[in-house]
């Protein structure tokens, strides 16, 4: 009986997988919630102090996301934004901003 909680635990998630992987958009959804401080689609405000992620390489930004999310960089709200994310939506988010122009 312990078998189909396990069983059924598997098949969501692997349709969750599968629904991220279905939708074109995800990348660009994901990323939108960055809009607020680094401008739409990664163009940010000249002199507002933020990173143009537009453009940026993509080790780069995840780089710098990824030492927001391990503490290593301090940050007022990164840190915390950041932890909501999986690497899998991070790499997608980071692929989106580098390929902005």
């Amino acid at each position: 009986m312990k078998l189909l909680p396990t069983v059924a635990a598997l098949g969501l998630l692997a349709a969750t997988s599968l629904a991220q992987a279905a939708d074109p958009n995800l990348a660009r959804n994901l990323a939108a919630t960055c809009a607020n401080c680094h401008g739409t689609n990664g163009k940010a405000v000249p002199g507002a102090g933020m990173d143009e992620l537009a453009g940026m390489d993509k080790a780069k930004i995840l780089q710098k996301v990824g030492e927001f999310k391990t503490g290593v960089k301090p940050a007022s709200i990164m840190h915390q934004i950041s932890k909501g994310y999986t690497d899998e939506q991070l790499d997608m988010i980071a692929t989106y901003f580098a390929a902005q122009k």
